[in-house]
């Protein structure tokens, strides 16, 4: 996965610059401006384009005119789940619906008294889960798991633009110090959320199959729900058409309860989700090493 760096380029200054377009021009006019902007990404982000043409051509097998549309169509579904968590963090959310569609298995959970993992990817827009929890009155307390300083950066902006928000940040450190703040979030009966499809440099890994070719996995949330015995769930929030979202939640029933028996299972249920939402994957990289 060299194409990673550790950290998500542009998405602050994206960010910065929706709230600017919203607030001068209005939200429908934000939306209508994400044409270009998305065009401009496509022309002058070539390695992107390059990659996300890759995903659609040879991971999801588009014919070659269609993939590279699709990367345009790709590129305006990041701006709009960029737009909606703006709009829905500063208080808009009556303009969205919602499906549930597993939340009971969140307060499930909480009831087991043991924390519990949440195994997510950087698809849809799951940085919006505080929000469908509030709309179901859960007390689930949301511990963002995290390799990636930008993500804090951008939860410290959104909190200066829309007030302080109740989703925690546990960034993974060189010293190993989150391991304490991660026990410390089991033992408060706390959820610890992974984007268990990224993985830093210096992280062991696994190599597994996906979407029909080798990519590499970090091994720690899997070998850390399975070494505690700490159940997990499988969970995406997912857009779909006219300002709707759906939240999935799937629990892992394990038969051979290892590590690996966790990644396949994750990763069946990752790939589902991709090909049912294919205009929703958000790793503008060479994931699977394809030209790298």
């Amino acid at each position: 996965m060299a194409g990673w760096s550790g950290k998500s380029r542009g998405t602050l200054l994206s960010i910065r610059i929706y709230v600017f377009i919203i607030r001068t021009f209005g939200v429908y006019p934000a939306y209508f401006l994400l044409i270009f902007i998305t065009l401009y990404f496509f022309i002058f982000a070539p390695s992107s384009t390059r990659s996300i043409y890759y995903y659609f051509r040879r991971r999801l097998g588009f014919a070659g005119f269609s993939a590279f549309i699709n990367v345009y169509k790709s590129y305006f579904k990041y701006g709009k789940v960029q737009l909606d968590r703006v709009l829905i963090t500063a208080g808009m959310k009556e303009r969205y619906s919602f499906d549930f569609d597993g939340i009971e298995h969140i307060e499930n959970l909480r009831k087991l008294n043991s924390g519990g993992i949440l195994l997510t990817a950087h698809i849809g827009n799951f940085n919006l889960a505080k929000h469908f929890f509030d709309e179901q009155h859960t007390s689930a307390v949301i511990n963002l798991v995290i390799s990636d300083f930008e993500h804090e950066n951008i939860k410290n902006y959104m909190e200066s633009v829309t007030g302080k928000s109740a989703v925690k940040i546990i960034v993974l450190q060189k010293d190993l110090s989150h391991i304490f703040k991660m026990n410390q979030a089991l033992k408060n009966n706390e959820l610890l959320v992974f984007a268990a499809d990224r993985y830093m440099e210096e992280a062991k890994t696994w190599e597994a199959d996906f979407l029909g070719a080798k990519a590499k996995f970090p091994q720690g949330p899997f070998k850390l729900a399975v070494r505690n015995d700490i159940p997990v769930l499988f969970v995406h929030i997912m857009r779909e058409r006219n300002f709707h979202y759906h939240f999935y939640a799937r629990p892992y029933i394990p038969e051979k309860n290892t590590p690996k028996e966790v990644l396949k299972a994750y990763l069946e249920n990752l790939e589902k989700m991709v090909k049912t939402y294919p205009h929703q994957w958000y790793n503008f990289y060479d994931y699977w090493n394809d030209f790298s």
